[in-house]
């Protein structure tokens, strides 16, 4: 990975509401844990979702939140299956993917939240 490029922020059971809760536009938040096989797939789509929406930071968020680390943040969201990717619009959660999830379809899921 090249020195510049941009990741999701890490997020925490302590820091998910000022980071996420308190965020007025769009957030997406991957749930995922080292030792899941398809989070390390999921991952470099993510890390490509933070590189596209970098640019529109004021209102796209990208963030990870690590649920073995995190568990009230986890449980509080109904985290059964990793990955999970909740996307939030002003703090409150609009839509879910459970699964290895395409760049294209998590594009396409987050601009119909944002244009909502």
């Amino acid at each position: 990975m090249m020195a510049n490029s941009v990741t999701p922020i890490e997020i925490t059971d302590a820091s998910f509401g000022a980071e996420i809760g308190d965020f007025s536009g769009v957030a997406i938040v991957d749930f995922w844990a080292a030792w899941c096989g398809p989070c390390r797939m999921q991952g470099p789509i993510i890390d490509k979702l933070a590189e596209e929406y970098h640019a529109k930071d004021e209102i796209v968020k990208v963030a990870k939140l690590n649920v073995d680390e995190n568990p009230r943040t986890a449980e509080k969201y109904g985290i059964m299956s990793i990955p999970t990717v909740i996307i939030f619009k002003n703090g409150k959660p609009v839509d879910k993917v459970v699964g290895v999830t395409p760049l294209a379809v998590l594009k396409r899921r987050v601009e119909q939240v944002a244009s909502v």
